[in-house]
């Protein structure tokens, strides 16, 4: 007999589990079930946790069995929530399928987490209203080093406290995050120690600078920051509420040491649309980021890892894969979606729906109504992703198309949700009917309400296997969902379509082929040529903005053709040959045209030169080279004057 990997407990006889069809669908070796593994039968799981790569599906215990890992010096177990998000349900279809499609997507292995070091020595400026700032002065001295700011106009106490710094001024402005603030002041003042009677400071003056760890807002002001909430380091309160004071005070003395950082975000710099030749393009990113961590370098933009909160939001509106998720990376996420489909079809024929939720407000609902209501239905599947936002169009297709009847996504106060309406638009566009939604409820009775209901019919598909990026797998998907129809029209801001050319305006110039930023639309090296890779366009409006005859316009649509992976000709003119040497060169129309409109009517073009316009680079020179008047031809060279010509010609003065 094989020695069980997951512990299974019904939790008092309060759910239903059969685990021998769990095994059967993942593969897992599972132990009988248990009715108390965290009180009367933790002797089980001492004895399993000896053996090491254990997990047990209970994880509302986690600490307690952490706890006898740490006592046995064995390694902590994984953990699997199956009562809450499965067991304890008021559907009376049986919860199995479920059950073990969460199992097997516990089971996948885990992608670590990039992080950066970020060391905060305790620095820390204070500023506000007078009597507010100098109480928190106060309080945090002993733990930190404190730097009060105050209005220069402020009417100081008599106390001088001397464990903290004292100065007065403007703050007039501030970038970074913890550990790494940078401020400007205005009329600085600093203290003078010493002396007697009031208090007395330095002659104001401008351009002060300073740096430091931590920020306390203590000010009824607009915030120093876009999202305040998601600046690490910035605390802000209101000074007429103690207790979000107490909250700042407390949170500022926790913020000493070296903390790890992740970086939320991937960015390939060559594949982004932002600009080019200073002619802007895609601003998608820029328009969402919440916390101003990314701006404009150049042709790209560049995210600030530092004040980067990892939303998300960027990357699912990302048009060309150059901002990607990665904490964890859109892969993985693919992945998650597949298996839990892919497990559910081994033991149901019923078409399941997927909620994808956040952690924390979400989840705490979702347990709430387990404990307290009707739980989730049967054919409901939870998905907790890190950051509800960064669920975009790409992921909600994967799941229509790995056999996910619709998509749920759980919004919660803290989600950022300013990018999730347009992300929701586009997935029901392309799935061709409303199969995406979002609920926000106040309660577990309206999460229940949003659930239990009867979802639309939807046909059967295929299932796919979500692999490569998200432009590869949303196409994908949308071939499996849509089958023969091979044109999808799409909101107009889509991040996919087609280029229309008007062929009497364009003179075939190619500016627009050596500003494309995703190689959409190419030149023939062998005759004057315009293509087109409908496939890879990325809609940034960069080719319509600066061809100079405005010949270019967008149209917004899904060609899920084989066509639209292959380059087509836009426009093609015959080459004109040079007069002179045959070769081809150029484009016989607009060589003919500027010969109509400049030869004899120009100086630079009057009698023969005007055969010029006609010859190719070479021949052109070639024939400057040799005219009457050529440009190129010199005098005779002067002679080296030498130190002798210097001195006969002073003899000779």
């Amino acid at each position: 007999m094989r020695e069980p990997k997951l512990l299974l407990c019904d939790c008092l006889h309060t759910q239903a589990i059969d685990a021998a069809q769990i095994e059967d669908a993942t593969g897992i070796p599972c132990s009988r079930v248990y009715t108390e593994l965290c009180r009367r039968e933790a002797d089980i799981v001492e004895d399993a946790l000896r053996s090491n790569d254990l997990a047990i599906a209970c994880r509302q215990e986690s600490g307690f069995f952490e706890d006898l890992a740490a006592g046995l010096q064995a390694s902590p177990p994984g953990f699997v929530d199956i009562r809450d998000r499965a067991g304890w349900t008021g559907d009376a279809r049986p919860p199995t399928p479920k059950m073990a499609a969460l199992i097997a997507e516990a089971a996948l292995p885990a992608t670590a987490t990039k992080v950066v070091d970020v060391t905060s020595e305790g620095t820390c400026l204070v500023f506000g209203e007078t009597e507010a700032a100098l109480s928190a002065a106060e309080h945090l001295c002993g733990l930190l080093s404190v730097t009060v700011l105050l209005d220069p106009d402020a009417e100081i106490p008599p106390a001088d406290d001397r464990r903290f710094d004292m100065v007065r001024g403007k703050l007039k402005s501030a970038s970074g995050s913890l550990g790494q603030f940078k401020l400007t002041f205005d009329r600085l003042q600093e203290r003078i120690p010493g002396g007697r009677g009031d208090l007395s400071f330095t002659a104001p003056r401008p351009g002060g600078r300073t740096e430091c760890d931590i920020l306390l807002d203590l000010s009824r002001n607009r915030p120093l920051f876009p999202a305040p909430e998601k600046r690490e380091g910035y605390l802000r309160a209101d000074p007429g509420s103690p207790q979000a004071v107490t909250r700042a005070l407390l949170e500022a003395s926790q913020l000493t040491g070296t903390f790890e950082k992740p970086i939320y975000l991937k960015l390939d710099e060559g594949l982004c649309a932002h600009s080019r030749a200073r002619k802007t393009g895609c601003t998608r990113c820029l328009d969402l980021c919440p916390t101003g961590a990314i701006a404009p370098d150049g042709d790209h933009v560049q995210v600030d890892t530092m004040i980067c909160a990892g939303c998300g939001s960027c990357a699912a509106a990302c048009p060309s894969g150059a901002i990607s998720y990665d904490a964890p990376p859109v892969d993985h996420t693919f992945k998650r979606i597949q298996t839990l489909a892919t497990t559910w079809r081994k033991l149901s024929a019923d078409t399941p729906h997927l909620l994808v939720h956040g952690p924390g407000h979400a989840a705490e609902m979702i347990r709430l109504s387990a404990r307290y209501g009707k739980g989730l239905p049967a054919d409901v599947l939870p998905l907790e992703v890190s950051v509800l936002s960064g669920f975009g169009h790409a992921e909600a297709l994967a799941a229509l198309a790995c056999g996910f009847g619709t998509v749920t996504l759980l919004l919660s106060p803290e989600t950022e949700r300013e990018g999730l309406p347009f992300q929701i638009d586009l997935a029901n566009a392309i799935a061709g009917g409303t199969r995406v939604f979002s609920t926000e409820p106040d309660d577990p009775d309206q999460l229940e309400a949003a659930l239990y209901r009867e979802w639309p019919q939807t046909p059967a598909v295929t299932p796919i296997l979500p692999l490569g990026s998200r432009r590869q797998v949303t196409r994908l998907a949308a071939k499996a969902l849509h089958g023969e129809n091979p044109v999808v029209p799409l909101p107009g801001t889509a991040p996919y379509g087609r280029v229309e050319l008007d062929p009497e305006r364009c003179t075939l110039c190619l500016s627009c082929v050596s500003l494309c930023p995703s190689g959409a639309l190419k030149e023939n090296p062998d005759r004057p040529e315009l293509r087109f890779q409908e496939d890879a366009c990325l809609q940034c409006g960069i080719c319509s903005t600066i061809c100079p005859e405005s010949a270019l316009t967008l149209e917004a649509r899904l060609n899920l053709g084989d066509e639209a992976l292959v380059p087509t000709v836009l426009k093609e003119e015959d080459p004109f040959h040079c007069i002179e040497c045959g070769k081809a060169f150029g484009v016989r129309s607009t060589v003919e045209r500027l010969t109509e409109k400049l030869a004899g009517k120009h100086a630079m073009f009057a009698d023969d030169r005007a055969k010029l316009i006609q010859m190719c680079d070479d021949c052109r020179v070639n024939a400057l080279y040799h005219s009457q008047d050529n440009p190129f031809a010199m005098g005779e060279r002067p002679r080296v004057r030498t130190t002798e010509d210097y001195i006969s010609k002073r003899r000779d003065h």
